[in-house]
């Protein structure tokens, strides 16, 4: 089959690496891709708001499936436009993307179907969330509405901080804002689930813990991710069915009391505190850089898996995995994630050997010339499969090292609370 797969980051060359070994995929075009997945697919540019030109290049190639990794194409309705002209295509619709789409839709939707999460406020103007800062306890939480590439979200530890959250989301740093939430703290450990489905069936998809903080120790500004572990050291057997029973099921009864059943990944952001699970927000795809921690584990086929959920036969496919532990470490440009350099070359790529259980996923990346530049605030992903997590830091260290990128900076304690 010839496949479509549209994203440009690590996650995308993670999902056409996997697909890449399969022995029913003949062809793999990606829109953009990166330097990365330019060596195992035709790297397409193309204008992905404009979905008729996409449409014509499907009919044109001749390509039997679109995959769509990240959340924009997925909120503006590509899903419904590709289905609408008879294309198969793997993704949530417009509606059930709204779960990332806005998270007010989200906690709405909590509310009504009691499932455990923050005490939230919804706020229209700058005025009166500052009215609402004077009587509150600190700290508290502020994020923008829409979509923000995992940047909308500001703990806050003082008042200060916290109309500067506000003003930044007002002010239309992350887009034209009309609302923002302020969220209770809530103190626990994250944990990233992950689940697909066909609109009838959820298969899990394992967990991770994702490192979102730019600085080490878990300090600094927030980030699209630094790196992640996955299993995440949290999950037990009780833990899992309160997930499926209190969260998933719920938030899937309610999507289906607005007519629609869920197709795709769906990553469900959680707290965990004693035990319990509270859902901190949903994202609408598979986690960047869980993705890539998450597939080298995948024994089964990913096409096999992901045409099934397509022809809404997932109930008939086994999803098998390795025994293994696996980490991600993501190196970034220097300046990340505010101000950084783009196009900066990136010598010492040949350098890099991998073993059978090392991966090296380009995210922020571009082939100019046979070089690869760097092109984005998040550029490489090192991950490696060991039976200690120990091992796999030290390994994907290893590879990191011998880059020896000078415009590029990574968390060396990724993993830490379960290393130490």
């Amino acid at each position: 089959m010839i496949i479509g797969i549209i994203g440009s980051g690590g996650r995308e060359h993670s999902i056409c690496l996997s697909l890449y070994k399969s022995k029913k995929v003949k062809k793999i075009f990606c829109f953009p891709g990166n330097a990365g997945t330019e060596n195992i697919a035709t790297n397409i540019k193309i204008n992905l708001s404009n979905f008729d030109e996409l449409k014509n290049f499907i009919f044109k190639e001749k390509i039997k499936m679109i995959i769509v990794g990240p959340e924009k194409p997925l909120v503006d309705g590509i899903v419904d436009f590709l289905e609408k002209n008879n294309i198969k295509v793997f993704g949530p619709n417009k509606i059930a993307s709204q779960l990332e789409g806005s998270k007010i839709f989200t906690k709405k939707l909590c509310e009504k179907y009691k499932i455990p999460t923050a005490k939230f406020g919804i706020f229209k103007s700058f005025e009166e969330a500052n009215d609402y800062l004077a009587k509150t306890k600190f700290p508290i939480v502020v994020k923008a509405d829409g979509l923000a590439s995992g940047k909308g979200v500001y703990v806050c530890e003082n008042k200060n901080q916290a109309i500067n959250a506000i003003e930044e989301i007002f002010k239309g740093k992350f887009g034209f804002a009309k609302n923002l939430l302020i969220e209770e703290f809530l103190q626990g450990e994250e944990m990233s689930y992950f689940l697909i489905s066909d609109g009838k069936t959820i298969k899990k998809f394992q967990t991770a813990q994702d490192h979102k903080r730019v600085l080490e120790g878990d300090k600094g500004k927030n980030t699209g991710g630094m790196g992640a572990y996955s299993p995440s050291r949290l999950i037990n057997n009780e833990l899992d069915k309160k997930i499926i029973t209190k969260i998933i099921n719920p938030t899937i009864k309610g999507l289906q009391d607005f007519g629609c059943n869920y197709k795709g990944f769906l990553y469900a952001g959680l707290m965990i505190i004693h035990n319990e699970p509270y859902l901190i927000e949903y994202n609408v795809r598979m986690g960047d850089p869980e993705c890539q921690t998450i597939l080298p584990k995948l024994k089964s086929d990913l096409f096999d898996i992901i045409n099934s959920c397509c022809s809404g036969n997932l109930s008939n496919t086994e999803i098998e995995w390795h025994n293994t532990k696996s980490l991600c470490i993501v190196l970034c440009s220097k300046g990340y994630p505010d101000n950084y350099e783009n196009n900066v070359l990136i010598e010492n790529m040949n350098q890099i050997k991998l073993r059978k259980n090392d991966y090296c996923y380009h995210a922020g990346t571009i082939k100019k010339e046979g070089k690869i530049y760097s092109n984005g605030g998040r550029v490489l992903n090192f991950v490696n499969l060991s039976d200690e997590f120990k091992d796999c830091r030290k390994n994907s260290i290893l590879l990191i090292n011998k880059l020896n990128w000078s415009n590029g900076f990574y968390r060396k304690d990724i993993g830490y609370k379960v290393i130490e």
